[in-house]
């Protein structure tokens, strides 16, 4: 139930639509009635010749002193005299119109209904989907190492189709159709009490049969996104690493494990549909076998001529198989709003993950960085028991170059992951200027810094939009001086339409150093007081190495630089090389320092430069 009002509050916040829709609602509930009790008088009209003089015999609908049904008769006849008086064809003519004046107007108001529900229904969407995607921005990077893409695009797609499924179920079905069956039984117990309350016997037992399907279908629904995640997942990574795939031949195998999956969601979809599909075929049945019993019954009577006259029997017999309809609607109901709430435990479940960083309360501006970044014994795992940094301490000045290397998966990358906080410290601290990053806000912290990295992320945009990403009203100038020091101007020049061409998903129309040059150009443009670079170069060819280099050279004039590199070519003039093995600090010093040390620096030297 806390799922449901938690819906619900997505759709207060358009209540004048829905008010509307409502209203629209109410209007077309009392038009499709209203035209369908107009066929007494056409048939009157038909089969009695002599206008008002065959006279209507009243329905034995309830006792003669019932005010409320004393006002209707007198409305009803006073209808009937208008209606029938004249010659027969002058009424006929009378009843025509009428017909068409309620239908045009059933439609208008079924429009209007269906518009005004629309409009709150996509809004609904818009606003999960944008909360959704809003609070995966704020969550830390541990989630994303934890959970899949494709999750979380179904999350956004497939599981917000559901809940829209629930408001429609809610507002619509659930107001509409039972509105549309109480104006339909009204006057059906007006018509006749008596074959009414007989026609009711199949409402317990299609409730009881309902309720048990939307149980099963819960169930079903939960299993069946899961299946979609999965897919989705598959289909992300597959086309994401299709380099990968082709290099090793292996598309045959990526197609066979995408149809194990895509089978088993064809079965929980199967099991789904065969579900929710037992309602309608059950809750007809049964309304056909009640209807048929009652024509069988109540047209005996009419022969008889004990009950009702043949045109309001017929009426009766509309009115009771109108109710079909929005019966067999409403015996979806329980199962799309199962659905929904299965689809909204989920989506709740990611709004309510909390982020693994957070700002303190009073977090203050990180207004400058001016003089240095200190790390105090700081350890940090990733796992509970498994250290990845042990009693990391050390100090970088303002405008200092700072080298880590060490053999790969000693934690290089952890440690200056944790400087913008894309981590948190288990004991320690780090400071810039004497100030926790912890007592900082995350916007200003990352604020002062430029990353690259070995994996160069661009987006499907114009080379243009790439540069400035993140920068607002940036003129050209200052985005072709940034391409310069990064030396991509030149070939972006080449180019077929400069810089404002689509470079492709993750820049798949750049080389591996152009897109790390467009990268370098990025960090240039935004000029932070803090680099990091890690192994900027190492995924180069010798030329793209050195343009790439040169261009990082210039990047970190002026600027206090963390380098991670295996090639120690690119470190040589660092003012401090920390060598990080096991995730502990086991060497420092400056190149000639380290060599002298006769360890593994000098090891790692003696390896890349003994030719």
């Amino acid at each position: 139930m806390k799922t449901y009002w938690r819906i619900l509050r997505y759709v207060r916040n358009y209540w004048f639509h829905l008010g509307a829709s409502l209203t629209s609602i109410l209007f077309f509930t009392l038009f499709s009635s209203a035209s369908l009790v107009a066929i007494i008088p056409l048939l009157q009209v038909i089969f009695r010749a002599g206008g008002t003089q065959s006279g209507v015999d009243l329905p034995q609908a309830a006792p003669a002193g019932n005010e409320l049904v004393q006002t209707i008769e007198r409305w009803r006849a006073a209808a009937e005299e208008w209606l029938l008086s004249g010659g027969q064809v002058d009424a006929l003519e009378k009843v025509c119109i009428m017909i068409v004046v309620l239908i045009v107007l059933k439609g208008l108001f079924g429009y209007l209904q269906a518009y005004f529900m629309a409009y709150v229904e996509q809004a609904v969407m818009r606003d999960i989907r944008n909360d959704l995607y809003r609070h995966i921005n704020r969550l830390s990077l541990p989630f994303f190492n934890r959970t899949r893409t494709g999750q979380l695009i179904s999350h956004i797609t497939n599981d917000v189709n559901l809940v829209n499924n629930g408001v429609s179920a809610t507002f619509v079905t659930l107001i509409k159709n039972p509105l549309l069956i109480f104006a339909n039984l009204g006057l059906a117990f007006y018509l006749s009490w008596q074959l009414t309350l007989a026609a009711l016997v199949i409402l317990p037992v299609s409730s009881v049969i309902i309720g048990g399907i939307g149980l099963r279908l819960r169930k079903a629904s939960t299993r069946s996104q899961e299946k979609m995640a999965d897919v989705t997942s598959i289909l992300q990574e597959s086309i994401a690493g299709m380099r990968i795939v082709k290099a090793f031949a292996m598309e045959q195998f990526e197609i066979r494990r995408f149809m194990r999956e895509t089978e088993a969601y064809f079965r929980t979809l199967l099991r789904i549909t065969r579900v929710r599909n037992l309602a309608s075929p059950i809750t007809e049945s049964l309304g056909a076998l009640v209807g048929v019993g009652i024509l069988w019954v109540g047209g005996k009577q009419v022969i008889a001529g004990s009950i009702l006259g043949p045109e309001e029997f017929i009426a009766f017999l509309v009115l009771i198989f109108s109710l079909m309809q929005p019966l067999k609607e409403l015996s979806s109901v329980t199962t799309r709003l199962n659905e929904a709430l299965a689809a909204g435990d989920r989506i709740f479940a990611l709004l309510d993950t909390e982020p693994d960083i957070v700002e303190k309360p009073g977090a203050v501006e990180l207004v400058a960085f001016e003089k240095e970044i200190v790390f105090d014994k700081v350890n940090f795992a990733y796992e509970k028991g498994k250290p990845v940094l042990q009693d990391i301490s050390f100090r970088v000045d303002k405008g200092q170059i700072l080298a880590l290397v060490g053999p790969s998966g000693g934690g290089k990358s952890t440690l200056v992951d944790l400087i913008p906080r894309f981590y948190e410290p288990d004991s320690g601290t780090i400071t810039i200027d004497g100030t926790d990053i912890r007592e900082v806000t995350l916007a200003s912290l990352r604020g002062l810094m430029g990353i690259v990295t070995q994996e160069t992320i661009l987006f499907n945009d114009t080379i243009r939009n790439n540069i400035a990403y993140g920068l607002a009203d940036v003129d050209d100038a200052r985005v072709e001086e940034a391409a310069r020091v990064a030396n991509a101007h030149r070939f972006i020049r080449t180019m077929s339409e400069g810089y404002d061409t689509m470079i492709g998903e993750r820049g798949v129309k750049l080389s591996g150093g152009q897109r790390q040059r467009i990268a370098i150009a990025r960090a240039v443009l935004k000029n932070p007081p803090i680099l990091i670079l890690d192994e900027a170069t190492s995924a180069l060819d010798t030329e793209s190495e050195l343009l790439v280099q040169e261009a990082i050279e210039r990047l970190m004039q002026n600027r206090t630089t963390f380098v991670i590199a295996h090639r120690l070519s690119t470190i040589l003039h660092a003012d401090q090389i920390l060598v990080i093995s096991s995730g502990r600090i086991v060497e420092r010093g400056t190149h000639e320092q380290l060599l002298g040390l006769d360890g593994t620096y000098k090891n790692l030297y003696n390896m890349q430069f003994r030719a």
